[in-house]
């Protein structure tokens, strides 16, 4: 049984609408807090974000049975707070029972002492999807354009850029690649092992010792540098021959694995899924040890579209994008675009993607949540002949520099007023970008395509969030300035 919110308040309960907040306070918590207290208090926003929040439930669910379950508003608050300060489950967890007024927004009473549990904070917020959290973030940003006070048919400039946000892998080599298949490979036979009372295992954390002390040897031997072509040759044979021992006794474990789950017959689904997990991880073993002996004994170059980042998050890419002081960066591309009051309309990950081959598509998407939307500035790197034509038939000004020689009306367009005052404004998206990795997006938690996609979603909404929360600080303390200034007005006068 799940519900939106529970709607009867409790004894010693204090409503939403009259938690009152710091607003002298800097911090990011407050103002994620009043922003989620104007969507909960502006009706029409409430019924547009609790509408969309029932979407979490499958429709082949009765939401009205079982056992009670966390209300919908309680997970949303959740996980917007762990992206907006950049938390772990752990501290989200510590904060959720012991922070008093977060405990209120979360609607409990000020004697409650009910805890929450991580794995159940996990498991609640993970069923948000990247699709429901964009319907919610079309309703934020819309409300958000009221507070500021954009009119009616008021057109949005929006300006695109993107950034890599990495996901949570180590460095990745063939070596300790190869090491982390051959960990998972045999804690889980020894796992399932265990479960179907088989021997034969007993040695398995020493054959993981063995492992490491194995790579370790041929991660120290270095090639000689010295000019004596017999100390080279000598220390090349070290170190093919410490490679080699590596991916035979690695070639060993393997084998006597296969031999194990070949026998094994049954037809519980776990157990087989169990054993479809290892296979998984022996073909990533596989292919390691293929490409170390190509490349260490063979002396072959690995193509790079042969290789792989990260056994556990495979989505990982190798990116390059040339930063001073930062050769490559592991994870995925995000674009997002902004309009001219500092909220972030779209995003999108990209997948093997650049910038020029998402510039049409994140604008056509763009346009289709906001009509409105009729302006957009980019940097060179979306600059394509095929994207400045068809950006022109979307939108009614398009600000992308071209790149190489500009011809005579090209350079008379770029060095225009309106087109360096536009470029000048372009800059500002970086603010959100670095906004953006400041509160989440700088290293993904959550593990998967889609939990990547989820986690880039959650930011986004929270950062919208927390905007419309920073806005609602500012005009409450203006407003409580000019009750000031009144009362003070009338003691003169009395």
């Amino acid at each position: 049984m799940r519900q939106l919110l529970e709607p009867q308040i409790k004894f010693g309960e204090i409503a939403i609408e009259d938690i009152k907040f710091d607003l002298r306070s800097r911090d990011e918590i407050p103002k994620l807090l009043m922003g989620l207290q104007g969507i909960y208090c502006n009706t029409a926003v409430r019924k547009k974000v609790f509408a969309i929040l029932e979407g979490i439930t499958p429709k082949n669910v009765n939401s009205k049975n079982g056992r009670p379950g966390m209300d919908l508003w309680k997970i949303f608050v959740l996980g917007t707070l762990r992206l907006c300060c950049n938390w772990d489950y752990d501290k989200v967890t510590e904060i959720a029972n012991n922070h008093y007024t977060l405990r209120l927004m979360l609607c409990h009473p000020c004697e409650d002492k009910s805890l929450y549990a991580l794995q159940t904070i996990r498991d609640n917020v993970s069923l948000f999807t990247p699709e429901i959290l964009d319907k919610i973030n079309q309703v934020i940003i819309q409300y958000g354009h009221k507070l500021v006070g954009k009119k009616n048919g008021e057109d949005l400039n929006g300006s695109i850029d993107s950034f890599v946000l990495e996901t949570d892998v180590h460095y990745p080599t063939d070596r300790n690649l190869l090491f982390d298949a051959m960990r998972k490979i045999i804690v889980l036979i020894m796992t399932l092992c265990d479960q179907l009372d088989l021997c034969g295992w007993r040695k398995g954390k020493y054959n993981i010792k063995k492992v490491r002390g194995l790579l370790l040897k041929a991660q120290r031997l270095k090639k000689s540098t010295s000019k004596n072509k017999k100390k080279r040759a000598e220390r090349e044979k070290l170190i093919i021959e410490a490679h080699l021992a590596y991916i035979e006794f690695a070639c060993s474990i393997i084998d006597r694995v296969k031999d194990i789950i070949d026998n094994i017959s049954c037809f519980d689904i776990l157990l087989q899924f169990k054993i479809d997990e290892i296979r998984k991880y022996i073909i990533h073993a596989e292919r390691q040890i293929d490409q170390i002996r190509r490349r260490v004994v063979e002396g072959e170059t690995i193509p790079h579209n042969e290789k792989v980042f990260s056994i556990f998050e495979e989505h990982t890419e190798w990116i390059s994008k040339g930063k001073a002081g930062v050769p490559q960066e592991l994870g995925l591309r995000v674009c997002i675009v902004k309009d001219q009051f500092g909220f972030i309309l779209h995003h999108r990950v990209m997948q093997n993607e650049t910038d020029d081959k998402i510039a049409v598509p994140m604008v056509r998407e763009t346009k289709e949540r906001f009509p409105e939307f009729n302006s957009c500035s980019f940097d060179k790197g979306f600059h394509s002949p095929s994207n400045q034509q068809d950006l022109k038939d979307i939108l009614d000004r398009v600000v992308l520099p071209r790149k190489g020689r500009l011809s005579k009306a090209n350079r008379e367009i770029e060095e225009s007023d309106w087109f360096k005052e536009e470029r000048r404004k372009h800059s500002l998206v970086e603010s959100s970008i670095a906004a953006l990795e400041n509160h989440g997006l700088d290293r993904c938690r959550d593990h998967g395509l889609h939990g990547f996609k989820r986690y880039v979603a959650f930011s986004v909404v929270a950062r919208n969030i927390q905007m419309v929360g920073n806005i609602l600080q500012q005009e409450e303390r203006k407003r409580q300035d000019r009750m000031k200034k009144k009362q003070a007005k009338v003691l003169l006068a009395a």
